[in-house]
């Protein structure tokens, strides 16, 4: 069987290098010089032949829908070409350089700008119209090609947007059906081996149907989809028209896949044929999932169309899933994409009855390849059909339409300057350097060799690759292994259903540990208080999480005692020892990470993703802080001939550790671990609302090897952390939480105690009022999400949450239109639930206090947006998001931290402003920007005073050692947690001189050789 596969695939090679040299011959080396496409390509290939010049262009198109004036288009232009440098072609430069500031120059400019844009999107997208549209279709019929629509437009960010979309869809349909229906019979591209086929043809993307579509809540995404999905296709199929479902981003394919599947096995539309989805063959999984349509359509009993691409977002997948730590899901070469596509068209025509095969590609070798397995199946030809895009390879088309197949045209349809992101994406696949395209008719690669079969490329790569030694291997005479460099933990990824599986299951193993009573544990013995308090879910606050015995004062003040006892081995202790065991704890929160998680969705009203992540960090924080207390502990000699001088850091002494409740375990574990590694001994006091996790801190701390009574957590509330702050024995206080608290805290330390023999260090981090500032040229549909993220993430109940979003004049209706709408889609109701965006507070006094709030903002501006949480206020804790424009800078909402749901709007007349804005509090912690100004950005990274400072992204998910975390001004004292600097705060440094000279002698081991060197040679006169 093996043996008549390979003479099959011997047959099928030979056969498609025959097909592709008639076709190549056919074609004639791409647009001859009287056709628009060789202009545009030779245009293209001019300006955009330096990598670092089409960046900077693209990111220039990319702007320009939002650019209203000719000045904004100049600044913009030469901002973007200034940051190309002397890489810039010379005719480009003399252009502007033409074009001064304020005049008519700069009018023309922009105007040809303007002009070579739209050209540009001509060329790609079908049309701006209905009507437009329609004409476009009807020349491609004059052709005898088909088409397939596609909608463009901004992201859908809100369900009023997902609806505009759902009737766009309809009205293209109705709109396209009668005419074309009285257009006379082609049949090339109206009629296949069965029958007549539809005429009217749409792409559709389901993530456009919502606007939350996410794996994590795959239920509640599927019935939002399916309910607008169903009366498109309920149209379509009255009328006679095909849909079909367009792949995007790998995160949503799955969840893609299975909407599609579901909806198409309903009874109503179980048995209708005329529907497709697409299938990308970059990701590894291609081959998977074919293989999964293929055994439902066999079980739905009627066949659909499979569109086979290559796939639009390479570099995106490979980009985010480097960022995140995940496995990347596409072939990393272009060979091996190359290769998946031919595998995957050739299992396409076998199944041909079942999977009816659409091959969307420009590549000839590919085309080749999946009609000479055609021939090889006895595939009739009318039966498949071959796709492209708008505007590009119309030789190979005309080539191909004249070999008598159907070719199908995928046509964008969409107002043209909105639409450039679309052209963007065209123009980079255009000019790409593994474009076949390019390749073939610009660069005019030889025939044969862009016949090759992709797998003899991919053997004949391999042999040219240099041998290389593993990643994190040791040279030969290497004496002992070395720890990996730090790496952050990755956040679970929840398109996963094995991941969502885990969750769950968590959640409700966890849930049958309600109520438990928590002994208070002095250097391993129980302690009996005679108090009790418990900690309840703010999402039900009628759930008892567990039940702790209260710690007491003169508890904090033996905790301290036992402290001191411990202190002296501990610090002894090497620090490769001390570092093993926060690697060992971090290997047990990775083994229990969904149940911490859990723990913090029931005790602290995280929500799915905000659990994991804080428990990621929590994995971090000890993984780095193990490396730099390594680091810390080589010290650093300056020795000189006769003399060593030795650096060396030793602890402080006792801890005392007084962390928030809103990061449950990361801030309570940076903290700890910190001072642990560096050789102090830790008295934790966590907060009254979270006491079940700092427990289980201390139980995994304990797990990984950390000695008895070095560490000693001591639920209670402020009695307790007021005489750990006041203790005299007390060598250093790490603080997080209010400012007024943070404060006093500093305050009391300063003041030296009867008996107290050092200055107290208050490591305090104290809160914010965060900002970001959405210029004129930002991207609103990224700025819109961004704030939502960064304002209403958990709440709002972060120190580094969005409280401001300050907005230029130009933009500040449309943005605010938008994010209302957006804000309106966020659900609200209980953590445990992951379709749920906003949670509750973390108890009563808390929702008070943001209700107080939300009627202070009702004085101070126009509340255009006050979510009522309806009958969720009897359950638990929940405030609805509140948005509340038109407030002025000094407003008490503007400058007061609220710490909750409450996102205050404020209008800038220009960037002057908005900085004054931004800069106009006495916090300093985190800060934003949306802008796609390039002197604009520079100019907020000067002089938007912030600790943390985010450029096009939310402000809030700190990463440690990629972005350490702390504040300045009445935010913190300018630590940076998660920084290379931060074990520094809990050691003191020591400096070890010793005279090594006797009689004139010094040994040679001093690492200073006592050897006359030139220098002191001629000093001596030798």
């Amino acid at each position: 069987m093996t043996a008549s596969r390979d003479a099959t695939s011997t047959s099928i090679e030979h056969r498609a290098r025959e097909i592709g040299r008639v076709l190549f011959a056919k074609v004639g080396g791409g647009p001859k010089p009287w056709e628009r496409g060789w202009w545009d390509d030779r245009m293209m290939n001019l300006t955009l032949g330096d990598p670092l010049v089409k960046v900077q262009l693209f990111r220039f198109i990319d702007a320009m829908p939002v650019l209203k004036t000719p000045t904004a288009i100049r600044r913009h232009l030469v901002e973007y070409l200034d940051e190309a440098g002397d890489r810039v072609p010379w005719w480009l430069r003399l252009a502007v350089a033409l074009a001064p500031a304020g005049t008519l120059g700069e009018r023309a400019l922009a105007g040809i700008a303007r002009f070579g844009a739209t050209h540009m999107a001509r060329r790609f997208i079908a049309g701006a119209t209905p009507d437009e549209a329609l004409k476009t279709v009807l020349a491609l019929r004059r052709q005898r090609i088909a088409f397939t629509a596609d909608l463009l437009g901004e992201a859908v960010i809100s369900e009023h947007e997902a609806e505009r979309y759902q009737q766009t869809c309809l009205d293209l349909i109705r709109g396209l059906a009668r005419p074309l229906g009285v257009e006379p019979e082609i049949p090339q591209i109206d009629r296949d081996h069965r029958g007549s086929i539809p005429r009217v043809n749409l792409s559709l993307k389901l993530t456009s149907l919502t606007a939350r579509f996410d794996a994590l809540y795959d239920h509640s995404t599927l019935y939002r989809v399916a309910r607008r999905l169903r009366p498109i296709l309920r149209t379509a199929r009255d009328l006679g028209a095909y849909v079909h479902v367009d792949m995007e981003q790998y995160a949503h394919k799955d969840l893609t896949l299975a909407i599609f599947k579901s909806v198409l096995s309903e009874p109503e539309f179980r048995d209708w044929p005329d529907v497709g989805i697409v299938i990308q063959g970059y990701l590894t999984e291609t081959e998977a999932d074919l293989g999964s349509l293929l055994d439902w359509v066999k079980q739905r009993g009627t066949p659909i169309t499979v569109r086979l691409v290559k796939g639009a977002y390479w570099d995106y997948e490979v980009v985010l899933a480097r960022q995140l730590g995940w496995p990347i899901p596409v072939y990393l070469h272009k060979w091996q994409t190359d290769a998946c596509y031919e595998r995957s068209a050739r299992f396409l025509m076998e199944h041909h009855e079942q999977l009816r095969p659409a091959l969307g590609s420009h590549n000839v070798r590919s085309l080749a390849l999946a009609m000479a397995a055609a021939e090889t199946y006895h595939v009739p030809d009318d039966s498949y059909e071959i796709q492209m895009l708008h505007g590009m390879g119309e030789p190979i088309q005309r080539a191909l339409v004249a070999d008598g197949k159907r070719v199908r045209v995928y046509t964008p349809y969409g107002a043209m300057l909105p639409g450039m992101a679309y052209l963007v994406r065209r123009l980079l696949e255009n000019t790409s350097n593994e474009s076949f395209l390019k390749a073939s008719f610009t660069d005019h690669a030889q025939v044969e060799e862009l016949l090759r079969d992709p797998e003899e490329v991919g053997a004949m790569w391999g042999r040219n690759q240099p041998s290389q030694r593993k990643p994190g291997s040791l040279t030969a005479n290497a004496a002992a292994p070395v720890l990996t460099p730090f790496q952050n933990e990755p956040p679970t990824d929840f398109t996963r259903p094995e991941a969502r599986a885990a969750m769950s299951e968590a959640l409700r193993v966890v849930r049958g540990q309600f109520g438990r009573v928590y002994p208070l544990v002095l250097n391993g013995r129980a302690v009996a208080t005679g108090t009790e308090f418990t900690s309840t879910d703010p999402s039900e606050t009628a759930s008892v999480v567990g039940r702790f015995v209260q710690a007491r004062p003169e508890d904090a003040r033996q905790a301290i005692a036992i402290a001191r006892e411990r202190l002296a081995a501990w610090s002894a202790t090497p620090a490769a020892d001390r570092a093993s065991v926060l690697l060992k704890a971090a290997a047990l929160m990775r083994a229990k990470r969904s149940e911490i998680s859990a723990w913090e969705v029931y005790e602290c009203g995280k929500p799915w993703r905000e659990a994991d992540g804080d428990v990621a960090e929590a994995i971090d924080f000890c993984e780095f802080y193990a490396r730099e207390m390594i680091r810390l502990a080589e010290g650093k000699h300056r020795d000189v001939p006769g003399e060593t001088n030795a650096i060396e850091r030793i602890a402080r002494g006792v801890v005392a550790v007084i962390p928030p409740w809103n990061f449950p375990l990361a801030i309570p574990t940076g903290m700890t671990v910190a001072a642990l590694v560096a050789g102090n001994t830790v008295v934790l006091k966590p907060s009254e609302r979270a006491p079940r996790i700092a427990l289980l801190l201390g139980e995994l701390l304990r797990e990984a090897g950390l000695p008895e009574g070095v560490l000693t957590v001591l639920p209670g509330f402020g009695d307790v952390g007021k005489a750990l702050v006041d203790d005299p024995r007390v060598a250093l206080i790490a603080f997080t939480g209010s400012r007024d608290v943070g404060l006093e805290i500093n305050r009391k330390a300063a003041e030296p105690a009867h008996g107290q023999n050092h200055v107290k260090r208050v490591i305090a981090e104290m809160g914010g009022k965060n900002a970001i500032i959405v210029d004129d040229d930002s991207d609103l549909d990224e700025a819109v999400v961004g704030v939502l993220q960064s304002a209403f993430g958990y709440a709002g109940q972060k120190c580094s949450a969005c409280s401001r979003v300050i907005v230029l004049d130009g933009v500040y209706d449309a943005f605010v239109a938008r994010l209302v709408d957006a804000a309106r889609a966020l659900p609200v109701g209980p953590a445990d639930n992951p379709d749920t965006a906003v949670g509750p507070v973390i108890d009563a006094k808390a929702r008070v206090r943001v209700e107080g709030y939300k009627t202070i903002a009702e004085g101070e501006g126009d509340v255009v947006l006050s979510v009522d949480v309806g009958p969720l206020v009897a359950r638990g804790n929940y405030v609805g998001p509140l948005i509340v424009a038109g407030v002025h800078p000094d407003a008490r909402i503007a400058q007061e931290e609220v710490f909750g749901p409450v996102l205050a709007v404020l209008r800038a007349s220009d960037l002057n402003d908005a900085l004054r804005i931004a800069n106009g509090t006495v916090y300093a912690l985190t800060g934003g920007l949306y802008s796609r100004s390039p002197a604009n950005i520079d100019r907020v990274k000067r002089e938007f005073r912030v600790g943390n400072l985010y450029v096009n992204r939310p402000i809030t998910g700190a990463l440690v050692d990629r972005q350490p975390f702390g504040g300045f001004q009445l935010s913190g004292i300018g630590t940076k947690a998660g920084g290379t600097d931060y074990l520094l705060e809990f050691l003191l440094t020591r400096t070890i001189t010793e005279n090594t000279m006797r009689r004139g002698f010094a040994p040679e081991s001093d690492g200073a050789s006592t050897a006359a060197t030139p220098t002191n040679e001629a000093a001596l006169g030798v």
